[in-house]
């Protein structure tokens, strides 16, 4: 049956959240939180699932709401009644985005339910059997685990009333769909389906055709959030880096005035503290504040008598500044709807702004996910050197001085005159005492040093260590082509140089399977794989390979295909034989192509896992 078809309103027509037909208390929560207009697609998703209606398709980009789109009508929906029962299923792609989702809803609650658990790879199973068993009324979770659970027998799921299929595009596109379609066949007939996705593959498509029933589409048509405006630059540093780039950047700045956002309330108030003791205007803002002391700390910063605000993404929501400077990400933000809402803030009404993110060797996989967004215009810089940032001040203050000896200067031909009712004349004398005593280059030297000498020393700044991701770290690629296709390490290679112009003995750890194949490239080179081939007619699927706890569950291959990729930064591949000698036998033992063998001897985890 052909689907209906909506289009968000004009933007000339601003619709407030009362009109949406919010409950008192979730809309209560909705102001308390400082959103004042809804976003295109919570105007046009929120009155529909209020409301008993056909399933839904929302086609909205990153960016724009779609969280509260779909969870503030469950909070309303699943307040009352029975409680206990799951009734809603919220599937995401990642355990990022589940962990998201989940605190982004319970953000808008209004009273104790529902209740809300995230389940995901990678994490204690026990926890997640203990939350269920306690009773929830809505479950965010990446498909694997969800399965899981419900395989175990701790996630019933013959409650359900909403099933919601978050970024539906990224969850087939990393091999999900199986895993969603079996979840879609055992929940019970009558749920509503609500699909969103930023573009409709032939993968979304045929779910729609198999699985929901005379839906409705609707769509944000408004334009993509403008970031051209605000220069974006990632900046590789260590974890016990960061407070030290982080300073250099404000100093590298005659008028720093920006929000430095962080991931939790613990480490908002230990930065603002750190940089408090540095000698920094700095106050954190995140849900432990009181209104008061909020209101208090947002005047002063409108003002600028605050010159850093230190906030989690959740307290930072609904807070308009103008005329920021900076942003800062003290580290990547768990999904790339968080990374545009940040970067949004600068760069606004026409003034220019600079997005700073801090990415850590740890975090270089969540980085290809953010370029995604942030498009061509995401750069790599690098942390202002200390004698670049001397120079700078230098400068500064030389132009501050000249400026100051012009103003205290007696205009010629007017007599008897002072500048500022004779402020100056005390610094004259002052002045002249001086030269009394020492030579003018030796007290103007002093007088500079006893000033100055604290703010210009470069003892002040501490080294940095350098790394670089272009030169040591490797990353994981998956390749859609397999041994049924003929592939092999020679051919892969040769894919890659095609693709890159990457040179054979930078590709390593090839392996080959049934269906698909893995080799590590270097970061830089990775990216520009990916490019080229998404890019380039009739070639196989190049992405990034699946985090573990990530990615599908069912594939021809060595069981549990997530498990061999641990947490943590890429590997770089070893050189040849870099690997220690076997016990008992002497001498190096030599590298072999593919690396280390990911699937030996392991003990199997959860299938979710």
């Amino acid at each position: 049956m052909t689907p209906r078809k909506a289009y968000t309103r004009a933007m000339s027509e601003p619709t407030g959240f009362e009109a949406l037909g919010l409950s008192a208390p979730t809309l209560a929560a909705v102001l308390k939180k400082g959103f004042e207009e809804p976003t295109p697609i919570q105007a046009l998703a929120i009155p529909r699932l209020l409301k008993p209606g056909p399933d839904l398709i929302a086609r909205a980009r990153t960016g724009t709401g779609k969280t509260a789109a779909f969870g503030l009508p469950l909070l309303d929906l699943l307040g009352d009644g029975e409680g206990g029962k799951v009734r809603a299923l919220i599937l995401v792609p990642t355990r990022e985005l589940a962990l998201q989702v989940a605190g982004e809803i319970s953000s808008l609650k209004s009273a104790a339910r529902p209740r809300i658990a995230p389940v995901y790879g990678g994490a204690s199973m026990g926890e997640q059997l203990r939350r269920l068993a306690a009773g929830v009324e809505i479950v965010v979770g990446t498909p694997g685990r969800v399965l899981d659970h419900m395989e175990r027998g701790s996630l019933d799921i013959s409650a359900l009333e909403v099933l919601v299929l978050d970024e539906a595009d990224e969850m087939l596109d990393m091999g999900f769909i199986e895993d969603i379609e079996t979840v879609l066949s055992k929940s019970p007939p009558e749920k509503r389906v609500v699909l969103f996705s930023a573009t409709m593959p032939d993968g979304v498509r045929r779910i729609a055709q198999r699985h929901l029933k005379n839906h409705e589409v609707i769509e944000d048509s408004s334009e993509a959030v403008a970031t051209e405006l605000a220069e974006q630059v990632w900046l590789e540093v260590r974890e016990g880096d960061r407070l030290e780039a982080l300073c250099r950047i404000i100093d590298a700045e005659e008028e720093f005035f920006g929000i430095v956002f962080t991931a939790t309330r613990v480490e908002a108030d230990r930065i603002a503290r750190d940089l408090e003791t540095r000698g920094y205007e700095a106050e954190p803002l995140h849900g432990d504040i009181s209104q008061d002391r909020r209101e208090r700390t947002l005047a002063r910063f409108r003002d600028k008598r605050l010159q850093i605000l230190v906030a989690t993404d959740v307290a930072a929501r609904g807070i308009d500044i103008e005329r920021l400077t900076h942003v800062v990400n003290w580290s990547l933000p768990h999904d790339s709807e968080s990374y545009v809402h940040r970067v949004g803030r600068t760069g606004r009404a026409g003034n220019a702004g600079t997005a700073v993110t801090f990415v850590t060797p740890e975090e270089y996989r969540k980085l290809f996910r953010i370029k995604k967004v942030g498009g061509t215009s995401l750069k790599k810089g690098k942390v202002p050197a200390v004698a670049d940032l001397i120079a700078a001040k230098k400068e500064r203050l030389r132009g501050r001085l000249l400026a100051r000896a012009e103003s205290l200067e007696v205009p010629a031909g007017v007599e008897g005159e002072v500048p500022a009712e004779g402020a100056a004349e005390p610094w004259f004398g002052f002045a002249e005492e001086l030269l009394a005593r020492l030579p003018a280059r030796e007290a103007l030297a002093a007088a500079l040093f006893e000033a100055f000498g604290a703010e210009l020393d470069p003892k002040k700044y501490r080294e940095i260590s350098e790394s670089s991701v272009d030169a040591a770290a490797i990353v994981r690629l998956y390749i859609g082509l397999g041994k049924r296709d003929a592939a092999t390490p020679r051919s892969l290679a040769s894919l890659v140089k095609k693709l890159s112009g990457l040179p054979d003995r930078l590709v390593g750890g090839i392996e080959v399977y049934e269906n698909f194949s893995f080799l590590s490239v270097p970061f830089e080179a990775a990216e520009r794989i990916i490019h080229e081939a998404r890019k380039s007619g009739g070639m196989p699927l190049v992405k990034l390979a699946t985090a573990r706890g990530e990615g599908p569950r069912d594939r021809k291959g060595p069981p549990q295909r997530r498990e061999w990729r641990p947490e943590g930064p890429p590997r770089a591949a070893p050189a040849k034989g870099s690997y220690p000698p076997k016990a008992g036998k002497e001498g190096p033992r030599p590298f072999k192509a593919g690396g280390e063998r990911p699937y030996a001897k392991k003990k199997p985890q959860s299938k979710g896992d």
